[in-house]
């Protein structure tokens, strides 16, 4: 298959600026397995749609404020503006970024973010990577961070507004912990404390992974051939804890359900070949298009993803190409909302 497989139009109106409020009550597409049978539902939904056993997965990681504004200074020259969006910590002081306009780029740059954060420019890579070390480290670096930086919304928000207070709370799922993600789990987002309660009642289990999703997830696809894009790698962890509590669960008939892409990526890194779950705590860059046998959930719920995305790629390997074409070209036409803020569905995996 090629990149223009995975192609649609979606008429701007369609792209969410702002979540639903509450977040639990965003609509929801079923997709289900069967000849890709619909329907309408809303997120608030879920504990009627699941069943006693049932194990949801969800990805604890917590985005930080990963986009940095600021001026490369040189001894004898000019100032240009520079914006840093941080992808992966490399050290205390050591951060990989991709830089914007990174032409405008050379190792020995001094890059100054506030009177008291700057960064020195080690190397340059491709596709305006750069690898920065920073004046400050450690914790007093990660202060510095989330008082200058900016909460990375993806561009397809950014371009239309800035962000602000709201972001920081809206961008954010309510069980986030784990300090490390330049995007959000997105499909995370529309879960309430209400909506866990719930679901607690209804005898559905919920168990956390962490991915930290890189930067790199807002990068398109190059070429047409999907077998040369290389995903970047982002660093997940399943504890022994969990992957014996999912192992259990599946055991006693649960079914997996993952809350995101990010959460399946990093259980199907973390598998088998027959499915068992094992205790991970690596890089992946696990790229899953259609073809691939999955081996671990049995449904996922995941918001809208963007035309030729590796997201499309995945859930059209996930709940079949075909009714993946009938699900959003049904969901374009009843006016859900797409993207991070967007509304969400739920895809039972197709028969393999």
């Amino acid at each position: 298959m090629r990149v223009s497989d995975f192609d649609f139009h979606l008429p701007a109106e369609n792209i969410a600026l702002r979540p639903a409020e509450p977040r639990d009550h965003a609509r929801l597409l079923e997709v289900g397995p069967v000849h890709g049978s619909l329907a309408d539902r809303i997120v608030s939904d879920l504990p009627k749609l699941l069943r006693a056993g049932d194990m949801l997965v969800f990805n604890d990681t917590k985005v930080i404020p990963a986009r940095l504004d600021g001026l490369r200074r040189r001894p004898s020259g000019a100032g240009a503006a520079i914006e840093a969006m941080l992808h992966q910590r490399l050290g205390p002081a050591q951060w990989r970024a991709f830089a914007r306009p990174g032409k405008r780029l050379a190792v020995g740059d001094i890059i100054e973010f506030s009177e008291n954060l700057s960064a020195a420019v080690e190397e340059k890579g491709e596709g305006g990577e750069v690898t920065l070390r920073f004046s400050l480290e450690s914790a007093a670096l990660d202060v510095a961070i989330a008082t200058v930086g900016h909460i990375p919304l993806p561009p397809y928000i950014a371009s239309k507004r800035a962000d602000d207070a709201r972001d920081r709370e809206d961008y954010q799922t309510i069980y986030a912990k784990a300090d490390g993600a330049v995007a959000a789990p997105t499909a995370g987002l529309h879960f309430t404390p209400d909506l866990f309660a719930r679901l607690d009642a209804a005898g559905i289990a919920r168990h956390f992974v962490t991915l930290h999703v890189g930067a790199g997830t807002f990068l398109p696809v190059k070429g047409e051939d999907l077998s040369q894009h290389r995903m970047h790698a982002e660093f997940g962890v399943v504890t022994a804890e969990t992957a014996q509590a999912l192992n259990a669960g599946k055991a006693r008939g649960g079914r997996i359900i993952a809350v995101g892409t990010t959460s399946l990526r990093l259980l199907e890194s973390a598998a088998a070949e027959d499915g068992t779950l094992e205790p991970f705590a690596d890089e992946t860059s696990i790229f899953i298009t259609p073809g691939y046998r999955f081996r671990t959930a049995d449904a996922l719920m995941t918001n809208f993803h963007l035309p030729r995305s590796t997201l499309m790629m995945l859930v059209s390997a996930f709940a079949g190409y075909d009714t993946m074409k009938t699900a959003y070209a049904h969901a374009i036409a009843a006016g859900y909302r797409f993207y991070s803020y967007g509304d969400a569905s739920l895809l039972w995996r197709a028969p393999c």
